[in-house]
């Protein structure tokens, strides 16, 4: 068993329902819950009059009325994208559609991944193309806001985070949640990448996290440590298995795993892989093969 992670679910939502989380900082959450979702993608809003949107959501109709509806007569200047997946991004084209406003993100779906680094996988958001592409450290500015872009690879290649650093506050997305660990699903998704982007995370001084799924972080760096020592101690049983000669995921699965109910073995997977392609590139494992869940991996 691995050590267990102090996460927090105690998280009641009203979907549908625009509410203030913080000063100048208001939450809606989409009626999307899931074994990967929690309780909902949650949509930010911040600053009032003239607001940003982050994160605008799944392709939910009722979701972007229910939004603007609970803006009233404030206008939206600017939506902004964490990354690409299809409970974040979708719905930013019926909200530009409804009010104008141009999108903000690192690039299109996979727009992260080096040149010839093979098909990402499905689940993305493949028609999404911010209007105004941002990278790291760009700061992006509304009337009574402010925030920074953070680029934290690794859930996906173009996913950003964004720090309002006035505020010692930080959007981080998927990349760091309260509720779970975050799905790293090879070729976009690469552990490699997400734990040099945990290893960042610690270089910040931020005081809360406001993730995209569940409630915020109020010890930020506690939560990071605890998520970069849980991926050793899964990086240390996949190599105690390759060690005894167990060399195919699905041989893995079930014993890295055996703390994670089996109907989410088939995403396990895709982290063990991850894993495993991140121990193969530092030369502490060797591919017979394809760097796929179908291969077969040996200890170096």
């Amino acid at each position: 068993m691995t050590t267990p992670l102090p996460l927090n679910r105690d998280f009641d939502v009203r979907h549908g329902e625009l509410e203030l989380v913080a000063p100048g900082i208001r939450r809606i959450t989409a009626h999307n819950p899931g074994p990967f979702t929690f309780r909902g993608t949650g949509t930010f809003v911040l600053g009032s009059g003239r607001v940003a949107v982050l994160d605008p959501g799944p392709d939910q109709p009722e979701h972007v009325e229910a939004l603007l509806a609970g803006l009233g007569r404030e206008t939206v200047s600017h939506i902004l994208v964490t990354h690409t997946h299809r409970d974040h991004s979708p719905a930013a084209r019926a909200l530009k559609q409804a009010t104008g406003a141009p999108t903000w993100g690192f690039g299109p779906h996979g727009g992260g991944r080096r040149p010839g680094d093979g098909e990402v996988e499905a689940g993305g958001d493949f028609d999404f193309v911010p209007d105004i592409t941002v990278g790291d450290g760009d700061r992006i500015e509304g009337d009574d806001w402010a925030v920074t872009c953070v680029h934290t690879p690794g859930h996906t290649s173009n996913h950003l985070s964004f720090s309002w650093d006035e505020r010692r506050v930080l959007f981080p997305g998927d990349h760091v949640m309260g509720w779970s660990t975050s799905i790293v699903s090879p070729p976009d998704g690469d552990m490699g990448a997400y734990m040099r982007s945990l290893d960042r995370l610690l270089e910040r001084d931020d005081e809360i996290y406001y993730p995209a799924h569940g409630p915020e972080i109020r010890n930020p760096h506690t939560l990071v440590r605890a998520f970069i020592a849980h991926r050793h101690e899964r990086e240390d049983r996949v190599l105690a298995c390759l060690d005894r000669g167990i060399g195919t995921v699905g041989e893995m699965v079930p014993l890295v795993y055996e703390d994670v109910a089996a109907h989410l073995h088939a995403a396990a997977a895709r982290s063990l892989l991850a894993t495993l392609i991140h121990l193969v590139e530092d030369g502490r494992a060797e591919a017979l093969g394809s760097l796929t869940v179908e291969g077969r991996y040996r200890a170096r």
